[in-house]
């Protein structure tokens, strides 16, 4: 059934090359099963691996990930210190499986406010799968729409005043080569879970003109056969750009 819906998608084409995914619900999912809400966290972690595989089948060029936000540092001390040393372990435990499936990892965000531990293990996993040349798997970490909109304002401003840049240079192409994102493509698609109708602070400038599907199924809950509906759904949406 699986295979027949993913030989269908690709057939019909028009699929996106870069998706965007905040994965929300993982604290609900814990709870509505009585269990800590790292566990939902290790839970959302399975979701992820699913995903992953089934968007390098599926021929998509850029998958970017909402894994933690500048305000996910609130929690409470116990959860975020789970939630770091779960990225650490992650990156270690999966990099044979990034290697076997010819996948580059990236990172956006703060990268420098992350603990030096959890810092060292990412730069070493993205140093690893670097010259990889399947889908690239972008992580948000310590990520902050409006902060990285604001650190472009300052590097842009830093530049001019230094003579490295003259004002009457700067427009849009400029200004995202200052982003933290730069390189990357803004996302076509933007999958969210758990039924939440907001950006949450992700990817302001480079959403402008993504398209939006909204699940309420919690994340860790986020099969297979639900990400295909959501290309499945984007293939049927004529995007257009501002024009008629």
């Amino acid at each position: 059934m699986l295979e027949e819906l993913k030989k269908e998608i690709r057939e019909r084409g028009n699929l996106p090359g870069h998706i965007a995914i905040i994965m929300d619900g993982n604290g609900r999912w814990a709870k509505q099963k009585n269990l800590p809400r790292t566990e939902g966290h290790k839970a959302g972690v399975e979701a992820i691996r699913k995903v992953v595989r089934t968007a390098g089948e599926m021929g998509i060029q850029y998958l970017t990930l909402f894994a933690f936000s500048t305000e996910n540092w609130r929690r409470p001390k116990e959860e975020v210190a789970a939630l770091m040393q779960l990225l650490s372990d992650t990156a270690r435990k999966e990099m044979k499986e990034m290697m076997d499936n010819n996948l580059r990892l990236k990172a956006t965000g703060d990268i420098e406010g992350l603990p030096y531990a959890k810092r060292l293990a990412l730069h070493q996993a993205i140093k690893k799968t670097s010259r990889n040349t399947g889908i690239v798997l972008n992580l948000a970490l310590n990520y902050s729409g409006k902060s990285e909109i604001l650190a472009a304002v300052r590097k842009i401003v830093r530049e001019v005043k230094d003579g490295k840049l003259s004002s009457s240079r700067i427009d849009e192409k400029v200004f995202e080569s200052h982003l933290y994102t730069k390189g990357l493509p803004d996302p076509d698609l933007l999958i969210r879970t758990s039924g939440e109708k907001r950006l949450s602070n992700f990817m302001l400038w480079q959403a402008a003109y993504t398209e939006l599907y909204i699940t309420e199924t919690l994340w860790p809950d986020f099969v297979e056969k639900e990400f295909l509906m959501a290309l499945a759904d984007y293939q049927n949406r004529q995007r257009r750009f501002g024009r008629i």
